[in-house]
């Protein structure tokens, strides 16, 4: 993906889509990394503003823009079906996806690039950092909250955006095969880390075992579980709704759970060099339990809660065994800003991995609250 000109974009693809009134602003717009993101603000003829968040999507990660769109077009339709017969607000508790011109629900333009259009969520903020447990609970309210609105949508019939994206036995088998390639010669240097992995390979298979059986429902899957994909209301604090609905995927809700105890309840940044500074935070890890549970309202079955703390180890395991995979690759996947960030970054994960198995007993007496 080439560089954006704004006076192109307002001229060439801002008007191919049905946004109300005169372009008056278009400006680059939020923190993302995958998707180049522009604020689009438009005036009517009696002074009324109109914001738009226009987005170009990486199809470079995204390999079917009209597949990944149809996912989020039937989802957030059927979340606004739930919204509205609550009385909630439409516009605010869900993504509106604008249509161009045309009909469709994104565009192509001539340099190949691929365009989308949602309705602006107005007087909203979101947090890139857990400051507190009120805040990591919230977001995991919100995030149980989706999962309940969409309990009952057939999750069966999402595409994969990204295939295979939470198959840790698919990750362990790639893992193995870099492994075997050693295509760099790294494998000496990181015999601990590779030990590490290799002496947990049953425990891969528990959650994509449990879905094949039917032990574990397919449920829809946000897959992108961080504090910044939750808006909040700026004035009120509370949580309004999810966003970035990309990796929205048919899955195990144990995914989208693990993955926020990954990232949140953990004492040190992912790419931390002293690994004295990292540990797994069980106060965290309860704060956002609750919350979760809360929000998915006796959506869960009694198995899912009591597979909480596998999801939160497995996720944690899965990425870092991603990372680890990535440094024996030559670094071809994730970013990296330094020599070795991502063994780095794979030892932050190892680490919170073995602080999980040392308070295993706790976690699951914190999950047992929950049934």
């Amino acid at each position: 993906m080439g560089p954006i000109g704004l006076e192109e974009i307002k001229h060439n693809v801002v008007p191919c889509f049905d946004m109300k009134g005169e372009v008056v602003e278009v400006i680059p717009f939020g923190s993302g990394h995958i998707n180049d993101t522009l604020r689009v603000t438009c005036k009517e003829e009696d002074g009324s503003v109109n914001r738009y968040i226009l987005q170009r999507m990486n199809h470079e990660i995204f390999k079917n823009p009209a597949q990944l769109m149809e996912n989020v077009v039937h989802v957030t339709a059927f979340l606004r079906d739930q919204i509205q017969a609550a009385g909630g607000d439409v516009n605010r508790e869900t993504l509106n996806v604008i249509q161009t011109r045309d009909q469709a629900n994104f565009m192509s333009d001539e340099n190949g690039d691929y365009w989308r259009t949602y309705l602006c969520i107005e007087n909203a903020v979101s947090y890139d950092l857990v400051e507190s447990a009120e805040d990591f609970y919230k977001s995991a309210v919100a995030f149980g909250q989706f999962q309940r609105k969409l309990a009952e949508y057939p999750a069966a019939t999402l595409y994969e955006t990204i295939p295979n994206f939470h198959n840790t036995v698919d990750r362990f088998a790639k893992f193995k095969q870099a492994l075997e390639e050693d295509i760099c010669g790294r494998a000496k240097d990181v015999q601990e880390e590779i030990q590490f992995v290799l002496e947990r390979e049953a425990f891969c298979h528990l959650i994509c075992d449990a879905l094949d059986k039917g032990e574990l429902p397919l449920r829809v899957t946000h897959n992108d579980t961080k504090l910044n994909n939750v808006m909040f209301d700026d004035k009120t604090g509370e949580v309004l709704c999810v966003v970035d609905l990309d990796t929205v995927m048919p899955g195990s809700a144990l995914y989208d759970y693990g993955d926020s105890i990954r990232f949140g309840a953990t004492t040190g940044a992912e790419d931390e060099q002293d690994l004295e500074l990292v540990n797994f935070d069980l106060e965290l890890f309860e704060a956002f339990t609750k919350g979760y549970v809360e929000g998915c309202g006796g959506s869960l079955t009694e198995k899912e809660i009591r597979m909480m703390p596998v999801g939160a180890k497995m996720m944690t395991l899965e990425c870092g065994m991603r990372f680890l995979t990535d440094h024996l690759q030559n670094d071809v996947y994730f970013k990296i800003h330094r020599e070795n960030h991502n063994l780095d970054r794979c030892r932050t994960q190892f680490k919170l991995v073995a602080d999980m198995e040392a308070r295993w007993d706790e976690m699951a007496a914190v999950v047992e609250k929950y049934i």
